[in-house]
This record gives C-alpha cells, sequence and structure tokens, in this order.
C-alpha cells in the first residue's frame, strides 16, 4: 500500500479499480481469469510478443531505410527486449501463479523494470525508461485488439489516473462510470478541478509522481475530502473508508434537507446563494442544491470539442435552456467569453507560441480583438434577455478603458436589434468580474461603471501572489487566505457598498466551508459556488450570526500570514461544520 498526498478539488470518497490514461485512453478489461483460462492467457501472451516483434522489425527497417541504420537500431533494442525469453517467462509467471489476466500481467511488469530505470540516477537509464511504456503500449494493443474499451464507452466503473488532464478531457469523462480521478499535476483552481466540481465527483490534483507506479486494473482509493490517493490499499485501510463513505452519503443526506430552506443566518441576514455553471444541464443541479439562480455562468465550454465557433443560435439555445429551466424570476449571470491560457482556444483567434498565455490574449483582450465573435456572443445574451432575468458580465477586465470598450460594442449591438425589431431587454444590467490586481485598485472608478461586480478569486489569487494557478510546485503559495488578497476584497467590497452596487463573490474560494464566515464578515451578501458546495455553504450560513461572521473577519485581517489565517478558519468552521473540517 503506498498513500500519496495532493491537493483535493472534490469531495467524496471513490473506491474501484485504475483506468490509467497514459497507457492509450483505453481501460484494462480484467485483473484476474478463470483458473481454467489461464492456459488461454498464456497463448494471448505469446502471440501479443511476436505481433510487437513483427512491429518493431517493420519499424526498424523502415526508420533506417529512411533516416540511415543508426536510427533503426533503436527499435533493434525494442525487439531484443521484446524476444528475450525471460520477459516471456516474467509475464507467464504472474498469469500461472496470480491468475492474472494478460494485459495485467504485462502492465505490471513492463512497469516494474520502467519504475527501475527511472530510479537509477542517470539520465541514460531514465530515457530507457520510455521505451518500456512504448512496449507495454504496443502489447496492449496487440492483446486488446478489437476489444478496446475507449474511456466514453466505458462498461465497468473506474477511477481515472494521469498526468494532466485537460478540461476537454475531463468533460468527456461520464460519472456514472468515471468515479473519481486524480493527476498528477494541477492546482485547486484550475480548470480540470473547477469541471471536477461540475461532474460532482471526487478529485485530487498535484500529486506528482506515480502513474508509472500504478497499473490499470489496480485498487485504488481516490479521498477528495483530505486530497489522498491510496495505491493498492490493505483490507483494513478498505474497510476504514467503506465506513468513510458510508457516513458522507448520511451528511449529504442531512445536507439535502436544507434545499427548501433560506440562505440566512441567525440573527436574519439574507444572503444570496448562486450557483456556478459550465454546461446548461448544470441549472437542474442549481434548483436541486436550491440555488436562488445561477451567478456564474462560463460560456466559453459551448466550444468544447468544436471546429468551429458556436452560432448565435448555438449561444442562445444553450442560453434559453438555462432559462427555462430555473424560470423568469432567478437570476443568470452570463459572463462573456474567458478564451485563452489554459482553456479552450477559438478558431477565430489561435494564437500560438505565447511565452506566457496567462498573461496575454484572452479573455476580454481577445474579444476586443475579434468583434464577430464578440458579437455573436453580445447578440445571442441580448435576445435570451427577453426571456428571463439575465445579466451580463465582462471577465479579465484589467483598465477602465477596456471597460468603457465593451460597454460600447454592447450598445452597437443593441442598436443593430433594434433595427431589425428584436426583443430584448433594454435595461439589461452590467456587470464587471474583479479578478486582477489593477481592477480592484480601480474598483472605485469601475463601480461608477456597472450596475454589479462579481470577485473572481482564481484569477485574483494568481495574479497577485504570482503563483500559476494550474502548477502544483507552487501550490503553497497559491492561496486565497492570504493577507494580499483580503485586502483587495476588502477594497472591492468598499467601493461596491460606497457606489450602491451589488457585489457578489463566484470564485473556488465562495465554495470553500473555512472562507464562508470570513466573507460573509467582510460585507459579502452574495455568493456563486458550484452547485454541489451549495448544501454546505448554506448550513454554515444558517448556523452563525453576523456578529459572529464580523468577528472572524476582523481576527483574520489581524494575522500575518495565510497559513496562521488558514489555520484560524479552519478551527472557526469546525466548531460548526466538523464533518467538513476533519
Amino acid at each position: 500500500m503506498e498513500i500519496k498526498q495532493g491537493t483535493p478539488v472534490s469531495p467524496g470518497v471513490a473506491i474501484g479499480p485504475a483506468l490509467v490514461l497514459d497507457t492509450e485512453w483505453f481501460r484494462i478489461p480484467q485483473r484476474y481469469v478463470e483458473p481454467d483460462r489461464v492456459h488461454e492467457e498464456l497463448e494471448r501472451v505469446n502471440q501479443a510478443l511476436a505481433a510487437a516483434a513483427r512491429e518493431a522489425k517493420e519499424n526498424q527497417q523502415a526508420v533506417s531505410d529512411k533516416l540511415g541504420k543508426q536510427y533503426g537500431a533503436i527499435f533493434g533494442a525494442h525487439i531484443q527486449l521484446i524476444e528475450d525469453p525471460s520477459l516471456a517467462a516474467e509475464i507467464e509467471k504472474q498469469i500461472l501463479e496470480e491468475g492474472f489476466a494478460a494485459e495485467y500481467a504485462v502492465s505490471r511488469i513492463m512497469r516494474a523494470h520502467a519504475k527501475a530505470l527511472e530510479s537509477i540516477q542517470h539520465g541514460y537509464f531514465a530515457a530507457r525508461a520510455a521505451d518500456l511504456f512504448d512496449i507495454e503500449k504496443c502489447l496492449l494493443r496487440n492483446l486488446l485488439g478489437h476489444r478496446r474499451e475507449q474511456i466514453q464507452h466505458l462498461k465497468q466503473a473506474v477511477v481515472v489516473l494521469a498526468h494532466d488532464l485537460t478540461p476537454s478531457e475531463t468533460a468527456v469523462l461520464d460519472p456514472k462510470m468515471v468515479h473519481a480521478f486524480a493527476t498528477e499535476a494541477g492546482g485547486r483552481a484550475s480548470h480540470t478541478a473547477i469541471m471536477a466540481g461540475a461532474l460532482e465527483i471526487p478529485a485530487v490534483v498535484g500529486l506528482g509522481k506515480f502513474v508509472t507506479d500504478v497499473s490499470g486494473g489496480d485498487m485504488v482509493i481516490v479521498d477528495g475530502h483530505r486530497g489522498l490517493l491510496i495505491l493498492d490499499p490493505d483490507k483494513e485501510m478498505l474497510e476504514r473508508y467503506e465506513k468513510t463513505r458510508s457516513s458522507f452519503r448520511i451528511f449529504e443526506d442531512r445536507l439535502g434537507e436544507l434545499r427548501e430552506l433560506p440562505a440566512v443566518t441567525r440573527d436574519g441576514t439574507n444572503i444570496q446563494l448562486l450557483g456556478n455553471i459550465e454546461f446548461p444541464a448544470e441549472a437542474t443541479h442549481c434548483l436541486d442544491r436550491g440555488a436562488a439562480g445561477v451567478g456564474l455562468y462560463r460560456t466559453e465550454f459551448l466550444y468544447l470539442g468544436k471546429t468551429s465557433d458556436p452560432t448565435e443560435a448555438d449561444h442562445l439555445d444553450a442560453y434559453l435552456t438555462v432559462l427555462r429551466t430555473l424560470g423568469k424570476c432567478k437570476p443568470v449571470v452570463i459572463r462573456t467569453l474567458d478564451l485563452g491560457a489554459d482553456k479552450f482556444s477559438t478558431s477565430a483567434e489561435v494564437v500560438e507560441h505565447e511565452r506566457n498565455p496567462f498573461l496575454g490574449l484572452r479573455s476580454i483582450r481577445l474579444c476586443l480583438r475579434n468583434l464577430t465573435l464578440f458579437k455573436t456572443q453580445m447578440r445571442a445574451i441580448l435576445r435570451a434577455s427577453a426571456f428571463g432575468d439575465v445579466r451580463i458580465m465582462f471577465p479579465m477586465v484589467s483598465t477602465l478603458l477596456e471597460l468603457r470598450q465593451a460597454k460600447m460594442i454592447l450598445a452597437e449591438v443593441k442598436e443593430d436589434l433594434d433595427e431589425e425589431g428584436i426583443a430584448y431587454n433594454p435595461k439589461l444590467p452590467v456587470g464587471t468580474m474583479i479578478e486582477v490586481p489593477s481592477a480592484a485598485i480601480m474598483a472605485d472608478q469601475l463601480a461608477r461603471e456597472v450596475n454589479f461586480f462579481s470577485i473572481g478569486t482564481n484569477d485574483l489569487v494568481q495574479y497577485t501572489l504570482a503563483a500559476d494557478r494550474t502548477n502544483e510546485t507552487v501550490a503553497s503559495l497559491y492561496n486565497p487566505a492570504d493577507p494580499a488578497v483580503l485586502r483587495l476584497i476588502d477594497m472591492v467590497v468598499g467601493a461596491a457598498r460606497k457606489h450602491g452596487i451589488e457585489v457578489n463573490l463566484c470564485g473556488e474560494m465562495s465554495g470553500e466551508p473555512i472562507y464562508t464566515m470570513l466573507l460573509l464578515g467582510m460585507g459579502l451578501r452574495q455568493l456563486s459556488v458550484t452547485p454541489h458546495n451549495i448544501p454546505e455553504i448554506k448550513k454554515i450560513i444558517r448556523s452563525v450570526s453576523m456578529e459572529e461572521a464580523t468577528h472572524v473577519a476582523e481576527e483574520a485581517r489581524r494575522l500575518e500570514t495565510a497559513r496562521d489565517v488558514n489555520n484560524y478558519l479552519r478551527e472557526q468552521t469546525r466548531r460548526i461544520l466538523p464533518e467538513v473540517v476533519g
């Protein structure tokens, strides 16, 4: 048994066989075989080894002819290993003595050798480990043949393990079959982590190197509460986590009873608790969890898997789906496109080789350069506003001029719709996200230009502390409780209060229970969170008074480091909801 510590990004516990995505995005179908099938498995291994050797010889010849024999020799080494009788003997021993299926035995043996090579402190040997993984893939290809089970069409529930997952890759995971995932890379506020919350499956990221230690089919546990990945758990650990999983389900059922109750503090202060969504179908999750509306609709997911930009009709259909689900009275805040950096690229504006894409052409900057893209979405948002309480919000605004340019284009689109006689809400509320330090510093001026603010802490933390939110090596620096971040939030809330506009907080910070009292005490009266987290946050809101929350915020402001702030907040939250702060 081996325990890995990472960053928890979506709560819950999952226990199941591993699907290791560095093999080829297909699942090893079984770990063991019946005794009467052992000889069949041995024959399958021999056939796969023979086929792999033939492939390597063909590759050697092709490369030698094209580039020279010295390059073809790379595959000559593959041939020697594949045809080495000791390799076949090792695999056969696993099948005969352990009852392993051929695929599982191959993966176990090849990965054991690769790990041994990687442990040698010499670049040459570490590089040769890649050859072993290449041979493993070849053997698995030949063993599985037409029986390959693609990740989009799984027939058995799995736990996905990978070096990293893009938002696109995460989005195709079926929560009915993928019960959790864990990755070597990534941070708490990466878009992959956000997707895990949308799928409502346990997830841990930033675990460091582990993928080469696991074979497809190995039993693993993902603890999305504590950020743990447990490889090959023993019987005692399995029993303990079965109890933990059962207890968590009971706890969630109890929280579900809060669905129809208002998010109001003990002394009667109403808090508007909204949902963050990526896909139209998530509007149902918001209703199921008792959300008062949608505080952040991330519309760039309309670009998922598309080879061309979505049309105005595509946008409108998605927005109307959300409105039909929520009804006319619940607000829906639609954020304009935040493409670029680690998100989906748009076919209309592909920027290659940006040295630092997080500081490059993304979000409002990209939209202001591509007015066709921008106006198409604005038309759809305006048209949707005729059917419900729709609000528009501009992301990543860093200067007053950017905001004014965006508003000017919105006015032009309104004029176009007027000329065409198309209905929309002429008083559509306009807001801006505050997610870069310059916007927070200029909040007093920005507040004169908009109807509401929404604080996006995911990027605000990243840019304030110069710590990439997707980089596990600086995860200790990326901390929403850092005093510098708290001071900026205070500035934004103060500016909103001064000018009489609403202010929401929609980053992942708002869905973390330990920050709820702090945010209330700092003056936030709107929070927008992943639907799955709404019951926990509501429970805390209903368990505290504003006097308590104000005291917590005052004490937190006196502390000098993020670690001290987090420890203090964790202790205060444990008093109210010990099940969450373990």
